[in-house]
């Protein structure tokens, strides 16, 4: 039984107990969008009209490392000048969406499948930015899994402009228009991965990467 089996017959006990069909009614959806599409928002912050300035600085503030490139075609090389700069490997694992990018060109070596435990670098894209936290909202699919940003010590995410929005309210808002409804799996990524539960001191790859650095593409 795969996961998605077993979280409609998680669902569906839920819905029994609610005297309820095992599957949600078409109505019971719609009256759903219908309620947030009408439900006030919260309060929110201020938000300066700047959103990628914004979106670095709070990215930046979690010890996340940033590169700018015009064109979705830079990134290769973009990626190797991180990767030679900090010592790091140059074989990775990417998601099978960035396959069509020039990476033998820029002296990468990329296969695009899922992560094994001695893969030490990631390369994925992301569905949005939230310029609010500077964090990336991943959606899992079988192109964008989820073990990419997760597993290699280093994660490298190729983040469009156009795809930064305001706040996390933004980015649901534009699942649910794009994709119609929420993915399976949904992870924000806010920098490389901490803890400091040891004598509170903080210590970085506690429990994924220990290095996340974005590539926002300026022309995307």
């Amino acid at each position: 039984m795969d996961t998605s089996d077993a979280r409609n017959r998680i669902f569906a006990r839920i819905r029994n107990a609610q005297h309820r069909p095992d599957v949600a009614r078409a109505n019971e959806q719609a009256a759903a969008e219908d309620y947030l599409a009408r439900h006030p928002q919260g309060p929110r912050p201020a938000m300066s009209a700047d959103l990628i300035a914004t979106f670095i600085a709070k990215a930046e503030a979690l010890s996340t490392t940033i590169t700018r490139v015009p064109a979705i075609g830079d990134v290769p090389a973009a990626a190797a000048t991180y990767l030679q700069a900090n010592g790091l490997t140059a074989r990775a694992v990417a998601w099978p969406t960035l396959r069509e990018l020039d990476w033998a060109g820029a002296g990468c070596q990329v296969e695009f499948r899922k992560p094994h435990g001695d893969d030490l670098v990631g390369i994925t894209g992301c569905f949005c930015a939230i310029a609010e936290t500077g964090a990336l909202m991943m959606i899992s699919g079988p192109d964008t899994f989820a073990s990419a940003t997760l597993l290699p010590e280093t994660h490298i995410a190729v983040v469009p402009a156009s795809r930064v929005v305001a706040g996390h309210e933004d980015g649901f808002a534009l699942m649910r228009s794009e994709r119609g409804q929420l993915s399976r799996a949904t992870n924000f990524i806010a920098g490389p991965s901490r803890t400091a539960d040891i004598e509170q001191t903080l210590v970085l790859g506690a429990h994924g990467p220990y290095r996340v650095h974005l590539i926002i593409v300026d022309g995307a």
